[in-house]
């Protein structure tokens, strides 16, 4: 027993003093040739348990640190998301107001040339309810000078007129609606007529038709016409333009001229309009209307019917 705890002894003192040595030897600037092969031979006799070490401990090891960086990296992503949609909401609302600049620089050219002086308001919702089929709410009412019967337009053209007017508020019947009825004049010719309504409940989309008072009216696809104006200014005023013609019908014997009628104003997107408060001292005439007719407009090739 005596003999075996000597010799553990001596060998451990053996190998303390290779180490030692071989720490020596390997503490120089170029590696050992003894070293080196000691080290790769250490490395290929223990690479197959490191190798398996790593297969066992590597998804306890990836999970831990996933675990770690996971809240951070919710927190980050919730943080992007946030940001993201401050962003678009940004952009949405810039976007709106360049949009409602350029519809009251529209609106406030269309009042100086026709010389109308303009209340700006809000189209806030639109309503179908009082046995009307088109109609908007503003928001403007009697404390802003709203009165029933006013014209209002847009910087296209006319939008209708006040159908009621409460204290903040204003009802508008637009010209598409069935009950609405607008005295009209054509451009140039200064024939006139009227121009219906044709919306009701069950059938919102028809358009608008013109009506000439003569039957041998001379008339074409891209006529445009505008307000003959009424009495006082109410419920129309004046000189604003109010569609263009998209199709004459044929009617022979008749009494009158028909012909279908496209507004100018686009009524499914309003948003800024302005309500006529006093109407201009001289008929504008044609003065409101563009200088070039919608590219659209369907007047080239321009073919009179009559």
């Amino acid at each position: 027993m005596r003999r075996e705890r000597i010799r553990r002894r001596a060998v451990l003192a053996v190998l303390a003093a290779a180490s030692v040595g071989l720490m020596a030897v390997d503490a120089g600037e170029e590696p050992h040739p003894l070293t080196s092969a000691g080290r790769h031979a250490a490395a290929a006799a223990f690479a197959p348990v490191s190798e398996a070490a790593s297969v066992v401990f590597r998804p306890v090891t990836g999970a831990a640190a996933a675990i770690a960086a996971a809240p951070g990296a919710e927190r980050r992503i919730e943080e992007l998301e946030r940001r993201n949609s401050e962003l678009s909401a940004e952009l949405a609302a810039r976007d709106l107001d360049d949009r409602r600049a350029r519809d009251l620089e529209e609106l406030l050219q269309l009042s100086g040339l026709g010389g109308y002086e303009m209340l700006p308001a809000r189209s806030v919702t639109r309503v179908g309810t009082g046995g009307y089929a088109d109609a908007v709410t503003l928001d403007v009412g009697t404390r802003d000078g709203v009165r029933p019967n006013m014209t209002v337009v847009d910087g296209g053209g006319l939008v209708g007129r006040v159908l009621r007017a409460a204290e903040r508020t204003s009802t508008v019947l637009l010209i598409s609606d069935g009950a609405s009825s607008v005295g009209v004049r054509m451009e140039d010719s200064g024939q006139i007529g009227v121009v219906h309504g044709r919306s009701h409940p069950l059938d919102s989309r028809a358009p608008a038709e013109l009506e000439l008072l003569r039957a041998d009216a001379k008339i074409a696809e891209g006529d445009r016409i505008v307000t003959m104006g009424s009495h006082d200014g109410a419920p129309f005023v004046p000189g604003v333009p109010v569609g263009t013609v998209t199709e004459v019908r044929d009617t022979p014997g008749a009494l009158t001229r028909t012909a279908e009628v496209r507004p100018m104003v686009d009524l499914d997107a309003l948003d800024i309009v302005g309500v006529v408060l006093a109407a201009p001292e001289e008929d504008p005439r044609d003065a409101v209307l563009p200088s070039e007719p919608p590219p659209d407009a369907g007047r080239p090739p321009k073919e009179e019917q009559g």
